[in-house]
């Protein structure tokens, strides 16, 4: 049997967006910019800080409050998935999610669509395994059971996460990726 006593905790990017909420403070305001009397009259902007890391996000871009809080929170998820590394450990690693999301061992292939809600979680969880690995994505991509090429495809998927990796992997003596 399993002792999940010394499994690290989840990642924030991966938990479910009820359970984030509750370690968040957000708001609404008013947002400068295009979007007609409608916009200068209504709190539609949304804002949301996961308190325990201090990572922020929001979203103004629509006109319904609550659009701007599902993007401003999928918008955190990814930030947190950037930033927030967590602790990985030893033996299997992969979650459910991402046996579910690699289905193939050993050569997989990562199937999640960047607009998808699994897809900061699947980012969070490859970024620590990559950072557990020392930066070192051939380590990762087996520990995983993904190809290199997807799990750099991953990244790739999101900007912000490639940029960053790269930045870790430079002060480490470690070429970029690209």
């Amino acid at each position: 049997m399993n002792d999940y006593r010394h499994m690290p905790p989840p990642h924030p990017a991966s938990i479910p967006v009820e359970a984030l909420l509750a370690q968040c403070e957000w708001g609404r305001s008013r947002s400068s910019g295009p979007g007609g009397q409608h916009r200068n009259k209504v709190e539609t902007m949304v804002w949301v800080s996961h308190t325990p890391s201090g990572v922020e996000a929001q979203a103004s871009e629509r006109r319904s409050a609550e659009e701007n809080k599902k993007m401003a929170m999928m918008r955190l998820r990814l930030a947190l998935a950037v930033q927030v590394r967590t602790p990985v450990a030893s033996g299997e690693i992969r979650s459910e999610l991402w046996l579910r999301r690699c289905p193939d061992a050993g050569g997989g292939i990562i199937s999640c669509n960047p607009l998808h809600p699994d897809f900061p979680a699947i980012l969070a969880e490859a970024l620590d395994v990559i950072d557990a690995a020392g930066g070192d994505v051939k380590k990762a991509s087996l520990r995983l059971c993904c190809s290199m090429s997807q799990l750099v495809k991953l990244l790739k998927d999101h900007p912000p996460a490639l940029q960053r990796l790269n930045q870790e992997r430079q002060s480490r003596g470690l070429n970029q990726l690209k």
